[in-house]
Parts: structure tokens; sequence; C-alpha cells
């Protein structure tokens, strides 16, 4: 629990996130808040408003203890002036007193609890065994995904595809260096993965979901648009497909919206993460569409605070 007496706000910068919230402590975190009782159903949407040159991202959440919330900002004039697109912070505070009591780095936390909450659903619906990893993207999410699930299994081969594959070959080489058993790929490799991550930002689905193996599962994190997908209705009529919250996947999650409008599933046949946790895994490929949600970042948050030194 947080003290009411901090001194001060605590400034977390991108190597300070890096440095104490190991992929695999935030994996724990995530498990351990669903399993206390938090419910994502009951948290606050994120919203939007706009700016003259962009927009404002705000996911507020409260959870034992804390409160907190990500401001971001999308500028989609800036990568014409060399700045990043996408910029940001979360603010965390004593649930309590209001306090504010670290200021944090929101793109360095959010590259941490978007891969964590993927490996989360790898670990929960994976084989022990399961050891191919096929990642889609070549960007830092691709990388960090691929860490991620290294975190939960281990991985004796890695795929990369990208619509460069100058790319993905330079991706490949980065986990080679790393010491993943990495090679660029092509899509038709899906018939061969135990494990499939999404993470671009296409609009069309990446393969043929009908060429994905039984016992394979699909993490897609690259959209929350509805209108945006990563995979097919191919899939999602295979598949048993969770999401972190129904109401949220069917507000935000392209690849839930289109294949529901599509007949290829029902809105009621949707999973939510504490079924992947508490229930057995069901027959067929798992599709996990993430959107990314505000208690995310607060449970990942918490546990950066928590182990920060001093």
């Amino acid at each position: 629990m947080p003290s009411p007496h901090s001194p001060e706000i605590r400034s977390v910068g991108p190597d300070q996130v890096m440095a104490h919230l190991p992929l695999r402590a935030a994996v724990d975190a995530l498990r351990q808040a669903l399993q206390e009782g938090l419910d994502p159903a009951r948290q606050a949407a994120r919203t939007t408003s706009p700016l003259t040159n962009g927009e404002f991202l705000l996911m507020p959440s409260e959870f034992e203890g804390y409160a907190g919330v990500k401001i971001l900002t999308v500028a989609p004039g800036n990568p014409a002036r060399g700045l990043p697109k996408i910029q940001g912070s979360y603010m965390l505070f004593d649930a309590e007193t209001l306090q504010p009591l670290a200021l944090i780095d929101g793109i360095a936390l959010t590259s941490i609890r978007t891969p964590a909450v993927s490996a989360l659903a790898i670990d929960a619906l994976a084989a022990p065994d399961a050891a191919d990893l096929l990642v889609f993207g070549t960007g830092p999410q691709a990388l960090h995904h691929v860490r991620a699930a290294a975190a939960v299994r281990h991985l004796g081969r890695v795929g990369v595809v990208g619509r460069s594959e100058e790319k993905a070959r330079e991706l490949a080489q980065r986990l080679l260096d790393e010491g993943f058993p990495a090679e660029a790929a092509s899509a038709e490799r899906v018939a061969e993965a135990d494990v499939i991550a999404c993470c671009t930002s296409a609009r069309e689905p990446l393969f043929d979901g009908s060429r994905v193996r039984p016992e394979a599962v699909v993490v897609a994190m690259g959209s929350h648009e509805p209108g945006a997908r990563e995979t097919d209705d191919a899939l999602a009529a295979r598949a048993s497909v969770y999401v972190e919250d129904r109401e949220t996947a069917l507000r935000e999650a392209g690849d839930v919206v289109l294949a529901v409008e599509h007949g290829a599933i029902a809105a009621d046949e949707l999973l939510d993460v504490a079924t992947m946790l508490n229930e057995p895994r069901r027959p067929g490929p798992a599709l996990v569409k993430t959107v990314g949600m505000g208690w995310q970042d607060l449970v990942t948050a918490r546990a950066l605070f928590e182990n920060l030194p001093g």
C-alpha cells in the first residue's frame, strides 16, 4: 500500500521502467490482480478528447489502494516533423488521499504492459511445450512480444513476418543477437506455429485463419478501432475468442466487431480473461484479441512503483 506521507512525486523515465519492471513481473502482477477480483468490466472506459492537431487518449483506473491515469497524445502530423506520433505519461496516485505518487513515462510503460497481457494469455492457453512463435510486425511491439513469449515459454523457433522483407531481416538479426533462434519468415508459416503474435497497424487480415493449427494460440493487439483487423472470419469461426471485456471488445476491437457482423461468431460466445485463467482451454485454436485497458496500466504501474529502489 502507498504511504499517505510520501515526500515527493517519483519521476520514472524509460530506462527505469525497463530496469525495474521485468516482463515476468508484469505478467505475474496482471494475473494476481485478476485473481484478487479485479473486474475489467467495471473499470472506466478509454475516452478521447479532440485537439486542433490530434487528440488526447485518457485511460483511468482504480484498484487495491492505487488510482492512475494514462494520458497519451496522438499527433498524426508528427512523423513528418521527425517526432513520435504517440507520446504520453502515466500518473499514479494513492487511492485514499489522491496524493500523486509517481509520473511514469507512458510509452515505456505501454511497451511492457501490452506484451505482458499477451504473455499472460500465452501462459494460460498455450501448450506447456509450445516453442514455435511467429510474429507479424517489425516494430517495438513485435520485439517486446518475442521477449514476452520467451518469459513464459522456451522458444525453439521464432519467425518474423513484415511488409518489408528488409525490416523483417533486421528484426530477426536483432533477435539473433539477443540469443533467440530467429529468422525472417512468410505468412505461410502460420500452419506450423504454436503461437502467433499480431503486432501491426494492418487494417486487413494478415493470414488465412483456416491454416492455423487447432492447438495454436493467436494474440492480436495491433488495433483498437472497430473497422481494423489483423485476423479473419475463418479464424474467428474456428476459435475460442477471448477478450479483456466483452463490451469494450464490441466497441473497439475490429477483429471481434467485424467477425460478429459477418456471422463468424456470436457476441455471447466471447470469453473473458477470467474464463481464460480459471477454466480449461476449449478445443480448437484460441484467439485472444486485446485493445489495451486502463486497469492493465495501473496494475503494471503499481508493480513498477513498488519495485523502485529507495
